[in-house]
């Protein structure tokens, strides 16, 4: 959890009280999950041919070799999308009907409903990949389009085909060219990392040898707000994705923790106790306080925004045991929304407004992502194996990131907000606190 981990002195004492009491809960929480494994929702199947040269000159090995990755790519990144289910070329198919390459036809037999078709060419140092779009149905072709770039820009080159893609079917914009922020031990500290949304070109952003989390994406996507201990206390402070230069940002006594920067990028919800308590204040990008949103003798702690940026969700646990209330984003018109479990905290706002998804301490003490509607029902339970915390929403709406201790060391791992198609994005362990960038 992105602000538990920062808080972990102050939240022990009611984490380690409520356990109990979250074991007892626990079987009424299950009676009403949802079952989001066996959830009715069916994604449109598409098979991607492999890609074909139709240029008239001879072309070199390594122009091959890109033919292919460039096809996988695009394989990988409609298998990811949760509107669609890739179909995979069957080779048992082609032997049975003795044939080299699937047709339209073919391709409906083994279930795919539309058919994506790339062809390149290599004209000079750069290579050029026209696509087309194909009803298996009506066996027609319903769109086309093409992308060129310098042959080095391969991987961009497969994702701009793929959010081509996404935007032609969909009408909304494709995530493949995003990134994702989150913090990894190194030594005796914790540095931040980016990647792409795949989990390739991996790169280190903070080099201090200190502990920095709550890594927060500003709207620009260039800079990233975080929590750092590089001077004592925990601060605000931000780093630039391309230059790597590191600016403090705000500085007050105790603590300034879990940053959320807004929608509009103008303001920045994040925990200060310069007062003696943990509240939820909103800073200007320059660190100054705008305004003290909460106040209350509990903790009060991890604000999310929502994405027109006039609520503000944040766990407390005024009640006793954290749960998950709203405010509008002035601090007035406070509500409790959770009521299921006795532990929910770390919430964080759908890009699509609708629901909120947080952590549930479940079965066992174990924590869950669980999921919301931001009028407090459709409770769901999107995890059930090993811890996992720090959930955040793709810029779509359509994934959530997470970091998950699942199969042994803890890592960042990404999944439909149906809580299908569980992906692993890092494989060195200690990685936590992920937060995923926004598309433009």
């Amino acid at each position: 959890m992105r602000t538990v981990s920062i808080l972990l002195t102050i939240t022990l004492t009611f984490t380690i009280s409520s356990a109990a009491l979250a074991q007892q809960d626990d079987d009424a929480v299950r009676k009403i999950l949802f079952d989001t494994i066996s959830g009715e929702y069916q994604p449109t199947p598409i098979g991607v041919d492999e890609m074909k040269y139709i240029g008239n000159q001879y072309i070199t090995h390594d122009d091959s070799v890109l033919m292919y990755y460039v096809t996988r790519i695009v394989q990988d990144d409609i298998d990811f999308y949760a509107d669609f289910e890739l179909i995979p070329l069957d080779s048992f198919f082609l032997r049975t009907y003795e044939i080299s390459e699937m047709s339209v036809l073919g391709w409906r037999r083994l279930g795919a409903d539309i058919l994506v078709k790339l062809e390149a060419e290599f004209p000079g140092d750069k290579m050029r990949v026209r696509w087309r779009l194909f009803d298996t149905v009506r066996q027609q072709q319903f769109a086309r389009g093409m992308v060129e770039k310098q042959k080095g820009n391969w991987r961009v080159m497969g994702h701009e085909i793929s959010n081509d893609i996404v935007h032609t079917l969909t009408g909304e914009d494709g995530i493949f060219l995003t990134k994702i922020v989150y913090a990894r031990e190194v030594k005796d500290g914790k540095e931040l990392f980016v990647a792409d949304y795949d989990g390739a070109n991996e790169k280190q952003l903070t080099f201090t040898g200190s502990i920095n989390i709550s890594p927060s994406f500003s709207p620009t996507k260039d800079e990233v707000y975080f929590t750092s201990y590089m001077r004592g206390d925990p601060q605000l402070f931000k780093v630039n994705i391309n230059t790597l230069e590191i600016v403090q940002i705000a500085n007050f006594p105790g603590i300034v923790a879990a940053p959320a920067v807004s929608p509009d990028g103008d303001k920045i919800a994040c925990v200060l106790s310069k007062d003696g308590n943990s509240e939820i204040y909103v800073l200007d990008t320059k660190g100054r306080v705008i305004k003290r949103l909460t106040r209350h003798s509990a903790i009060d702690t991890a604000p999310s925004w929502s994405p027109d940026g006039r609520l503000i969700a944040f766990s407390s646990d005024r009640t006793g045991l954290p749960q998950i209330y709203l405010m509008d984003s002035d601090g007035l018109n406070v509500r409790r929304l959770t009521f299921q479990g006795s532990y929910n905290d770390s919430p964080i706002w759908s890009s699509r407004a609708d629901r909120i998804t947080f952590v549930s301490r479940t079965k066992h003490g174990r924590f869950d992502l669980a999921s919301i509607d931001t009028s407090g029902y459709d409770y769901r339970i999107l995890t059930e194996l090993g811890m996992n915390e720090n959930p955040h929403f793709s810029p779509d709406g359509k994934h959530i990131v997470f970091s998950s201790s699942r199969l042994g060391p803890q890592d960042i791992f990404t999944m439909d907000i149906t809580g299908r198609n569980q992906r692993r994005l890092t494989r060195s362990g200690k990685c936590s606190n992920p937060d995923w960038g926004p598309i433009k």
